[in-house]
């Protein structure tokens, strides 16, 4: 009886967009990025209204959306950089001063300028692989956001020493900066996906940049520079600026041997975690017979790198 009972209940219908502006924003909080932005937002006006909540966008991080083995060509396309600054701009917008975290790639000048205008409570900027961002973004974001505590502009090529000196004097919070470069050693992983013109862009005056940083970032705690062509004079002057350092990744650079970065490290008293320069290099690379036996050859590549 109890079953019938049920089946001829009328079933409860319900109004989702009756919800109240409150109960829509707990909702859009739970989902992730890509329901957020192809779905609810669309639904209605009440939910576009919700979405547009200045408390769903103190965060915006589309790193998740990167996560690819390797690089894709049309991240490099010119429309798809468009597509990232619209949603970029949009969500500057919306976050009503409120955005404190991005993490992207592929953005430009273009949006990067309004985030420094409209986001003066930003602490973390991670934009790597942006091939159109420049000094001129990165001076303003600088002179706008003095809450910057972590910053990734790994593969951006076209951001020089001068960016670094001034993010270091005017962001005294700064503790994580990514400056890596791309792999030089081995750049067939990027033929064909990222353009010529822009792997041969590849900064190479570290002898500045490591000056820079020394200088301008005495409260340092987290260092990655991968594949920097950095010789042992600048890995020194950047080891006596930063005295901070917890975690430095050395990763490619093989400019450096492990003498050179136990001798310039020597004096980091809190450094918790070094990754070498760990790429295998066959004999033949550096053309060992020269140094006449294995001793004196080991003696001046001494690194964990060289494991012959």
């Amino acid at each position: 009886m109890e079953t019938e009972r049920r089946d001829t209940e009328p079933a409860l219908r319900v109004d989702w967009a009756e919800l109240t502006h409150e109960c829509l924003i707990n909702i859009f909080s739970r989902l992730s990025v890509d329901d957020r932005w192809r779905g609810a937002m669309f639904v209605c006006k009440s939910w576009l209204r919700a979405f547009e909540d200045p408390s769903l966008h103190s965060v915006f991080n589309l790193e998740t959306h990167f996560d690819a083995p390797v690089e894709l060509a049309r991240w490099w396309i010119p429309e798809f950089e468009r597509k990232i600054d619209s949603m970029l701009r949009s969500v500057t917008g919306w976050s009503a001063g409120s955005l404190k975290e991005i993490r992207l790639r592929h953005c430009s000048d273009r949006s990067l300028a309004l985030v420094a205008e409209r986001c003066p409570n930003l602490e973390v900027l991670s934009i790597r692989s942006c091939p159109h961002v420049t000094d001129d973004s990165i001076s303003r974001i600088a002179s706008s956001c003095p809450k910057l505590r972590e910053l990734d502009i790994s593969y951006c090529y076209e951001i020089s020493h001068e960016s670094l000196l001034l993010i270091g004097k005017n962001c005294p919070n700064l503790k994580v900066l990514k400056r890596n470069l791309m792999n030089w050693i081995d750049p067939s992983q990027h033929v064909g996906v990222v353009p010529d013109e822009y792997l041969n862009a590849c900064p190479q005056d570290w002898g500045s940049e490591a000056a820079a940083i020394a200088s301008s970032m005495p409260l340092l705690e987290h260092l990655e520079i991968r594949f920097c062509k950095l010789s042992a004079k600048s890995f020194n002057t950047l080891c006596q600026g930063c005295k901070k350092l917890k975690f430095l990744d050395l990763t490619g650079c093989t400019n450096l041997t492990g003498r050179d970065i136990s001798s310039a490290t020597s004096n980091l008293e809190c450094l918790e975690e070094i990754k070498r320069p760990n790429l295998y290099i066959p004999r033949s690379s550096y053309h060992a017979e020269r140094y006449g036996h294995w001793r004196l050859y080991d003696e001046r590549f001494q690194t964990d790198a060289f494991r012959i």
